[in-house]
Order: structure tokens, then sequence, then C-alpha cells
């Protein structure tokens, strides 16, 4: 069968691969639009299976809500450059409308949805064969507002807060989502601090000040009060507010009659080790190389 213009067309138009991988995979199965279908899908996995021991770190987060609920999501790519891409944009937007209906347990349930006809884990498939780099859905979070409503906060789209408060406009949330974003508390208050935690900091405070000579009494002091100066420190509530730094978000929250219930905060490629690259060593390895082969 011949490969026409209109073959290649529409198998473009059908899977969403570049025009010159068309016509290739159109060659190779004699025209049959079917059978190049399936030998895009397996050179995407075979692309995708290669990509991905590399390093994504970049990327976006989505925030999404139906007023009940809200998601947060994020999805990474190895460059800022590709996270702008208008299909990477459209996959990580499909994902976070799949994460607020479906409400997946994890993400080996949100892989196995459906996203227009194939699975999230087969479009995450064709889409790495389509930008040419790894792509991955890291991790998403579920907030509910518990009664009460949620504001979210997305700061150029690589850091998003989720606030669930209770008593309040939603001036009052969207600033709080704001300052969650901004300074990035570890709980709400002091009741929320991991019992690990804080024994380890009055561990390392007390062995500073046990240094100062001073009696057992005043050391036990000294410890406590900055106890107290790093639980503000950490906890939602207890930190300056970041639109007046004269009041707490615990004060604000008692001021405006509010409660807040919970917050998630995310930012692209957190805890992510990312490989340091020296661009002007890299240009000198490819001058070598090539001279090598040359």
């Amino acid at each position: 069968m011949a490969v026409t213009a209109a073959l290649v067309k529409e198998l473009r138009e059908r899977t969403g691969a570049g025009m010159m991988e068309c016509k290739k995979a159109l060659v190779e199965t004699g025209g049959d639009i079917d059978a190049a279908i399936e030998h895009l899908r397996k050179s995407g996995q075979a692309k995708a299976d290669k990509k991905s021991g590399r390093i994504a770190a970049e990327g976006v987060v989505i925030t999404k809500t139906d007023g009940a609920n809200a998601i947060v999501v994020e999805i990474n790519s190895e460059t800022d450059f590709v996270a702008k891409d208008d299909n990477f944009m459209q996959f990580a937007d499909g994902v976070a409308e799949l994460v607020l209906s479906a409400a997946p347990a994890d993400l080996d349930a949100l892989n196995a949805l459906d996203m227009g006809g194939k699975t999230v884990a087969d479009a995450r498939t064709e889409l790495v064969a389509k930008v040419g780099e790894n792509v991955g859905i890291r991790r998403f979070e579920r907030l509910s507002a518990a009664g009460g409503a949620i504001a979210s906060y997305v700061h150029g789209s690589r850091i998003a807060a989720l606030v669930a408060y209770k008593g309040a406009d939603d001036e009052f949330g969207r600033d709080v989502a704001m300052h969650v974003s901004a300074t990035s508390p570890v709980c709400v208050d002091e009741a929320g601090v991991p019992a690990e935690t804080l024994n380890n900091e009055r561990r390392i405070l007390t062995e500073q000040a046990e240094g100062s000579g001073k009696p057992a009494d005043i050391i036990a002091k000294m410890v406590d009060g900055r106890i107290r100066k790093f639980l503000g420190e950490i906890t939602l509530l207890g930190q300056a507010f970041v639109k007046d730094p004269d009041i707490t978000v615990g004060k604000l929250a008692k001021q405006r009659g509010a409660e807040v219930v919970g917050f998630v905060r995310y930012e692209v490629g957190e805890g992510i080790e990312k490989k340091e690259e020296n661009f002007a060593d890299e240009v000198m390895k490819q001058i070598e190389d090539a001279s090598k082969t040359g």
C-alpha cells in the first residue's frame, strides 16, 4: 500500500507523533495504519525506557479544586524548556483533572486511569517520544475542605500551596496560601510537630547550651526559650505573617475568627538531587570526542 500524504496526516492526527516518524512507521508497516500506531507505541516505549534513568527535576505543579476538595500534582521534565511545551502542559493539566475527578489512591492507580482512550502511563510514554526528554508524574496530594473552604496559590507554576480553613473569607484563605508558599512551614501548629524532630532539636540546643558553663536551671530556661523560637519558625500559626510581620498567622486567624484546618505545599524538584553540569566542560568534551572520531 502506498504511503500517501493523507495517510501520514491521519497517523499524525491520531498519534501526535512527528511527520517523519509517522512516514517511517507507515513505510515499515506497508501502509497499515493500525500496525503503524502499534509500531509508534513500541518505539515510544523504547525511548521512554531509555530516558527513564535521566534526572527530571524541572516541571510544573498544578492545583485544581471542585469546592469540596482540592489537589496539587507535580509533573517533572528534564528541562524548563520542555516544562513550557504545549504538549507537556496539556498532559499535566489532564493528569491534574484525573487526580481531582477520579481520586486515585496512589501513582499506580493514577497511571492505570483512562486518558483519552489510553492509560495515563501510555500517554506519558507517547509524550516522552514527542518531547525527547524523561517525563514523570512524581506525586500528588488531595486536601478536603472539611466543611469549610479551600484556597490555593501558585507561584510561577513552580510553587503551589493549598490551605483548608473555616470561618473566614476568601481573602484570608488566599493570604495564608501565599504565606505558606513563601515560608514553607512544617505543620499547622505545635501539636503537629513530629516528636522525633522536637527531641532532636532539644538535644542539639542542650548540647550547645551546656558549653556555656552556666548552671543547669539556667541552661534549661535557655533551651526552653530556644525551643519556643524554633516552634514559632516551623509552625504555620507561629510564623510572622508575611504581609504584616508584626503579627503571627495564628493572631491573624484569631482576628478574623478563622481556623486553619490543614495545608499542602509543593515545590518543583524539592528533594531531587540535581546533576551539576559545567557547560564549558561539556562543550570541550564534545570537541575532544569529535576530534577522536574525525
